[in-house]
């Protein structure tokens, strides 16, 4: 099944459900069936044929859920990158994927105006937006396209690829993940499987579509004649109204996006009492804030997702409020092991851990979820892929029900004193002290130690947005207090900020803070 065909068959069973939602903007099944269809149309005229990447530079909004449903209908690759890209960023990227096509928004113009000079394969740049610049197409001449119902779709086959997303390329350039319409299709079965969506749920369509949160959202929608209401810039307080306003049924966040929620004024649980599922991926939920969240929300379902771009789930947790934290067991479509880990990144996918050992998680490749390797980059392939596996970098260890738990990445683990430390078990300790807001732990470097563990706090506010009084002593000591906690893994030492760097989805960017990335308070 080629995603294309999710639009039409939703379009068929309910045309007038509402489809998304972005402010003002409303359409139904039908209506926004009819303007896919269009653009679809318009763009296949243009030149852009099955196999060509369209690049999206463009925020959560109607535009680019209908420029993505389009690519699919015509069988070209949906090719969404960081709205928030550098012009070099961009360059890189649109020549990587040999790209034909351009969508850029105000947000993102100036960048990829800066980038244009250097990518002579592009033959059309369009704009979305008013005024229209210079040399650009107008997204909205796309919509006057009448010749598209009677104009046959190109056949796409489920093997062809739906999307190319880019990893956020924190340890060198971005890497292409090339998804087919398979590995899409069978992740958006999994994802409303295990997070238990419905027919005709709503969700907040905030978490980006460059993101493989976000592309799950719009496809789950699909299948299931939901409804996307888009969120172009995070803001606490709109996502609290349009909660509230929109009913929406279903969120999929990152943790530090739940965090923000449940802190926003606006936000109250009359206010959220239309939300019944919850569910987070991209980066651990500490303890504390799990309790917090099911307190505000009190959920009917409420689900922790491990999973990645390469291969989109690796287990999952529907049981987080007996076992938070836990990343539980492996999806419905997956086959998981935990190996011993390998610094050089050359593990066996053979050498099996018995359960209480911390190793490297390693999912099948077998999975209709999983991409079949890299875009172009043969020694990240070797560096991932062995054996019929995928090596996910994840640092994990079963219990002795054999549910898993995540304690780091094999990037971060902290060597101390020739010890193995791995930051989330101590941010998890340090998180529960009630006057800490957030934490992240690190490994800076020590003449006598190696590396020294080290952990940036955001103390919490008080009414009038000032910080508490909090010193590393009273950490200290809490942490000296805590019970099944070794000493050794205590921080040594502790910085005090204001915020902590993160990614535009919510992920804690822990190498700034190894270069050196934060002020102090």
């Amino acid at each position: 099944m080629h995603l294309a065909s999710l639009i039409d068959l939703a379009a068929a069973r309910y045309p007038e459900a509402e489809a998304i939602i972005d402010g003002d903007r409303r359409l139904t099944y039908h209506a926004w069936q009819t303007r896919i269809r269009r653009v679809a149309h318009a763009l296949h005229a243009r030149g852009i044929r099955p196999g060509d990447h369209v690049v999206f530079l463009l925020k959560n909004r109607l535009e680019h859920a209908t420029a993505y449903w389009a690519c699919q209908r015509i069988g070209a690759i949906a090719t969404p990158l960081n709205w928030r890209w550098s012009a070099g960023d961009i360059s890189f990227c649109v020549q990587d994927a040999e790209a034909v096509a351009v969508i850029c928004e105000p947000a993102s113009h100036v960048a990829a105006q800066a980038a244009r000079p250097s990518l002579s394969g592009v033959h059309t740049w369009i704009y979305v937006g008013d005024p229209v610049p210079t040399d650009y197409l107008a997204f909205s001449t796309l919509l006057e396209d009448d010749g598209a119902a009677e104009a046959p779709s190109p056949a796409v086959s489920e093997s062809d690829i739906s999307v190319m997303l880019y990893t956020s390329g924190t340890t060198g350039r971005p890497k292409g993940v090339p998804r087919t319409h398979r590995a899409e299709y069978s992740a958006a079965l999994a994802h409303s499987l295990q997070s238990r969506n419905s027919l005709q749920d709503r969700t907040l369509g905030v978490m980006p579509l460059y993101h493989t949160m976000g592309i799950r959202s719009t496809i789950v929608m699909a299948l299931l004649n939901g409804c996307l209401i888009c969120l172009p810039d995070w803001s606490p307080e709109a996502a609290a109204r349009l909660i509230a306003n929109e009913r929406i049924s279903a969120l999929y966040l990152v943790p530090t996006l739940y965090h923000d929620l449940i802190n926003a004024p606006a936000f109250s649980r009359e206010a959220a009492k239309s939300v019944t599922k919850l569910g987070y991926a991209g980066a651990p939920m500490s303890g504390t804030l799990t309790r917090r969240v099911a307190e505000m929300f009190q959920p009917q379902v409420f689900v922790n997702h491990l999973g990645s771009t390469e291969i989109y789930t690796f287990t999952i947790c529907d049981r987080i409020l007996e076992k938070p934290t836990c990343a539980g067991r492996a999806g419905v479509f997956s086959q998981v092991r935990i190996v011993r880990a390998d610094a050089d990144r050359r593990g066996d996918p053979d050498d099996i851990l018995p359960r209480g050992e911390t190793g490297e998680l390693i999912v099948s490749l077998s999975s209709p979820e999983a991409f079949q390797g890299y875009w172009r980059r043969p020694e990240a392939d070797a560096k991932a892929l062995r054996g019929g596996w995928y090596f996910s970098g994840d640092l994990v260890y079963a219990d002795e029900d054999g549910d898993i738990f995540t304690v780091g990445r094999v990037d971060d683990m902290i060597i101390s004193g020739g010890e193995n430390i791995y930051p989330i078990e101590v941010e998890e300790v340090v998180s529960r002290h009630p006057q800490v807001d957030e934490a992240c732990v690190v490994g800076l470097s020590d003449q006598r130690w190696g590396q020294v563990v080290t952990a940036f706090v955001v103390p919490e506010r008080k009414a009038d947005g000032s910080f508490v009084a909090l010193s590393a002593a009273d950490l200290d000591a809490f942490c000296r207090q805590a019970e099944d906690f070794a000493d050794f893994k205590r921080p040594r030492r502790y910085e005090f900020v204001s915020a902590l760097p993160k990614s535009p989805t919510g992920k804690l960017l822990r190498r700034r803070l190894l270069e050196g990335g934060y002020e102090t308070l």
